[in-house]
């Protein structure tokens, strides 16, 4: 799927340009980073948020051993003199996949749920034809499920009422009428779909509501309170106030403009930078999962992330490989209206890289400020992982 950046008059039309991307094969390399990561770093974000249809504001925090250095460029509020700080509450778009994935990984660990579980078994209501799936084949992106967010009669919906309030059940129905797109396991093909359907396994075999099982499972084991999946366009204080850019370079905050829980499990979650660097620490290295899940969820093949992050991309189980210049890390990016995002970590979990820009960027095909956010996020792994 092309995601468009349209002008903000028409943003309740493009949820689909902020929660999912149908990936490419595989990623190539970003442009080899400068010397000094640090200071290059620092440099890299004064230049994406000056150049034309940049975000108004930057932000990366590195964490070395538990030594954090945060550095930012431009501004939270357009009009003011506000820089983004790592305390205040962000959309984290689609690494919330990442934690449907730590949940889904977690109970496999623990013997309530196996990466064989089929659709059939435990989603009932849903197209026979989906029946096969397994809960491996959807982490990976390559079940076959149509992309919801893809649907004439889903945007219909967006443009007729950007808040509404929808089932998961409901969203899947927009493509209950489809058939796969592939056989499952043959191909990969990044679907929202994919993540809502992993969300419903979840629920099936705890009893409980999704969100309940986030706070079991990740949030309250990792203590980041910030932390949460709401049920409307909502944002708590202080929060990073998202834009789009118009034709003219104005920006317009579209921070609420949407409801996040459109995306769900696929993409409806909030957090912190710090909440995403504690996050993406303990799931990079397994702390969540046991052996067995963790072998298996690093089984990678080739996939984007949506968007791409920097370097060559690898799938793994709700989990990417970027191999980059300076070294490999596990992780996952983010687009919705207003925000774009990358988190990862080294394997150890000991030194990760959080950044972000309030507004979202055109990928497919790049703008300049996605290759320059994207030689941010290049830069962010080199100084987390050379210091």
């Amino acid at each position: 799927m092309v995601r468009r950046h349209l002008p903000v008059r028409g943003v309740a039309a493009v949820i689909l340009a902020g929660l999912a991307l149908a990936a490419c094969s595989s990623s190539s390399p970003s442009p080899a980073p400068a010397a000094s990561p640090s200071s290059a770093l620092q440099q890299e974000l004064r230049e994406l948020v000056a150049v034309p249809g940049g975000p108004p504001g930057a932000i990366a925090l590195i964490d070395v051993d538990g030594q954090v250095d945060v550095s930012t460029a431009g501004v939270n509020v357009v009009g003011s003199t506000q820089a983004i700080t790592p305390d205040e509450t962000v959309r984290i778009a689609s690494i919330s996949k990442a934690y449907s994935g730590a949940i889904a990984l977690s109970l496999v660990s623990q013997g309530k749920l196996s990466l064989t579980a089929t659709v059939g078994q435990l989603v009932p209501g849903l197209p026979a034809d989906w029946a096969p799936v397994t809960l491996a084949q959807l982490l990976h992106h390559t079940s076959g499920v149509p992309d919801y967010i893809k649907s004439p009669d889903f945007l219909q919906e967006l443009q007729a009422d950007p808040h509404a309030q929808l089932t998961p059940m409901q969203l899947l129905g927009y493509v209950s009428d489809e058939p796969l797109l592939f056989p499952p396991g043959s191909r990969y093909d990044y679907s929202d779909s994919d993540n809502i359907i992993v969300g419903l396994m979840v629920e099936a075999v705890t009893g409980t509501p999704y969100t309940s099982a986030l706070a079991r499972y990740v949030t309250g084991p990792l203590r980041t309170p910030a932390t949460s999946l709401p049920d409307d366009a909502t944002l708590p204080e202080p929060y990073v106030h998202g834009y789009a850019v118009g034709d003219d370079d104005s920006h317009e905050d579209v921070s609420t403009a949407l409801n996040p829980a459109l995306a769900w499990a696929s993409g409806g979650m909030l957090s912190t930078a710090a909440g995403l660097d504690t996050f993406i620490r303990a799931y990079a290295s397994g702390t969540l999962v046991d052996a067995a899940a963790r072998a298996a969820q690093l089984q990678f093949i080739p996939g984007e992330s949506g968007p791409p992050g920097p370097g060559t991309n690898s799938a793994g189980l709700g989990i990417f490989r970027y191999q980059t210049s300076c070294g490999t890390v596990y992780g996952h990016t983010g687009n919705f209206p207003g925000y774009t995002l990358f988190a990862a970590a080294n394997p150890a979990g000991t030194r990760s890289a959080v950044v972000f820009v309030n507004q979202q960027l055109t990928y497919d095909p790049p703008s300049t400020a996605f290759t320059e956010l994207r030689q941010a996020d290049e830069l962010a792994v080199c100084a987390a992982l050379r210091s």
